[in-house]
């Protein structure tokens, strides 16, 4: 799909702004906003939502910014654990340190961050540490006693009340996390106990962008959801209690509707009224649906999507982070919308280059890999692993010739470069594979461009390259992993090993 627009993001930011000015107002001008999905570089939702910013909700906090504060929470348990947040392929330690540089440099302001679950784990206690000595206020939130059964419990001194109450001085104060499981609606509820036993009728909203509660239930982008949560189990439904309440059909998924219950129960008791929700649903301040203009676009985009998660949980499932069920999940997701991997321009283009790269050799012993690359234009570009370069390294210099123009046959590195470059991994640095991954090919073009007029015009391409989609018939080494990753590219791979060595020295 190229340069194809489904999303109008001023609309979604009116509609959404309004929203959340709307929800603050009815209660005592003090709302805890919790946000689900990503806060900053929300790449799933600018890809099943063509035209979405992936930077929206930051720039709704900027608008927002005189009336709101960030608190930031993170699952000790995650810390110990080192659990990475796989589009940057960092651990949600440091995805945490990463968000509150990122805040700073929109101008919002990072309140404090809170340790949920917190029970003396030697990882988190550094964490704290280091948060602490950088001048970054630190909170620890123990297991909640009583939770979830034990209501009378759960909303008592023993139970939230034991939790330190976070100073917070805006009518809107954000919680959101590196990931799920953070434990941000907790902090939430424990903030709500703490104000209204000193009589601040606070509330709390839930602000997630999918599933879409007003687009139907099986709707690609919906589905992509479902693919995209494959190994938490999540799974989209009509929200019953939303039906029941005022006849209207709207779109949850299972973990909300299962806890709304107890919610309401806990909020109930908080405040000592019924509650202001009838369903998980009236919770949320979510307008996403809204900003949707061009149904076809998106829902084509949102195939790709499920497409590519279908090949991201196959490949977790080679290197062991997922289980074999996650894998099949993601599979029959797929096919429920009649889809198969080859619906993937870039996979057969893909695994063509590698047949032809076996079938030349070109003195390269080993594995053949294959990479295709899908450019803003439609057209597809391939490239292939040889002694001295990985297929991702011929992949980019090849679209970017293309896109420069440049003739085949004129080189963007000099072969003598590279067998220099090679020859000192193998004979200085000791290393066992000498062919160049991504990461040291853009270095080498980078020094090329100085002394070189073309591969300096090729490199300016590369800019160009953001947002395309790319297939490999291998799983990229880090250094093509970074590369690629930089290059802000839509990565799929087969779930096959580029080597028989299980260490990449």
């Amino acid at each position: 799909m190229v340069n194809k627009i489904g999303f109008d993001n001023e609309k979604y930011l009116k509609e959404q702004t309004q929203s959340i000015i709307e929800r603050v107002e009815r209660f005592d001008n003090k709302l805890y906003l919790e946000f689900g999905g990503k806060l900053i570089f929300d790449y799933h939702a600018a890809r099943v939502l063509p035209g979405f910013d992936p930077n929206i909700k930051i720039r709704l906090l900027q608008k927002l910014k005189d009336k709101a504060e960030i608190v930031l929470c993170i699952y000790a348990g995650d810390i110990e654990r080192k659990k990475l947040r796989a589009d940057f392929g960092i651990t949600y330690d440091a995805a945490s340190l990463k968000q509150i540089d990122d805040l700073r440099e929109w101008g919002i302001e990072v309140n404090s961050v809170v340790i949920t679950r917190f029970a003396d784990q030697p990882a988190a206690k550094i964490f704290k540490n280091k948060l602490e000595r950088r001048h970054v206020k630190v909170y620890t939130h123990a297991f909640t006693k009583g939770y979830p059964t034990e209501v009378d419990l759960i909303v008592s001194d023993e139970g939230y009340g034991a939790n330190e109450y976070i100073k917070t001085k805006k009518p809107i104060v954000v919680v959101t996390g590196p990931g799920p499981g953070s434990g941000k609606l907790a902090t939430c509820l424990s903030q709500l106990y703490h104000d209204h036993k000193q009589g601040i009728k606070s509330g709390y909203a839930k602000f997630e962008t999918f599933p879409i509660w007003n687009l139907p239930l099986k709707h690609p982008v919906n589905i992509a959801y479902e693919a995209a949560t494959a190994d938490i189990k999540d799974f989209n439904m009509i929200d019953p209690f939303h039906l029941e309440a005022y006849d209207k059909k709207s779109v949850n998924y299972n973990r909300d509707v299962e806890a709304f219950p107890l919610l309401e129960r806990i909020i109930e008791k908080i405040t000592g009224t019924d509650s202001f929700y009838k369903s998980p649903t009236d919770m949320g301040v979510n307008k996403a649906g809204f900003g949707i203009v061009d149904d076809a676009v998106v829902r084509e985009a949102a195939q790709q999507e499920v497409i590519r998660r279908y090949f991201k949980y196959a490949c977790e499932y080679m290197m062991g982070f997922a289980e074999k069920e996650t894998q099949e999940r993601a599979r029959l997701i797929m096919e429920e919308l009649g889809l198969k991997p080859g619906d993937r321009r870039v996979v057969d283009a893909a695994r063509k280059a590698a047949v032809e790269a076996e079938q030349k050799k070109k003195g390269h012993e080993g594995f053949y890999c294959g990479a295709a690359i899908e450019l803003q234009d439609g057209s597809l570009v391939t490239g292939k692993n040889f002694a001295l370069m990985h297929a991702s390294s011929s992949l980019i210099l090849n679209a970017i010739k293309k896109l420069a123009e440049i003739p085949d046959k004129l080189h963007l590195l000099s072969p003598n470069i590279i067998e220099s470059i090679g020859s000192l991994k193998k004979n200085t640095l000791n290393a066992k594979a000498v062919s160049l991954d991504l990461g040291e090919t853009l270095i080498a073009l980078a020094m090329s461009a100085a002394t070189n007029p073309t591969a300096h015009m090729a490199m300016e391409k590369l800019k160009e390259l953001k947002e395309c989609e790319v297939h490999l018939t291998h799983m990229p080494t880090p250094g093509d992993e970074a590369g690629l990753r930089r290059l802000g590219v839509n990565v799929t791979c087969d779930p096959n090993f580029s080597t028989n060595s299980l260490f990449l020295g």
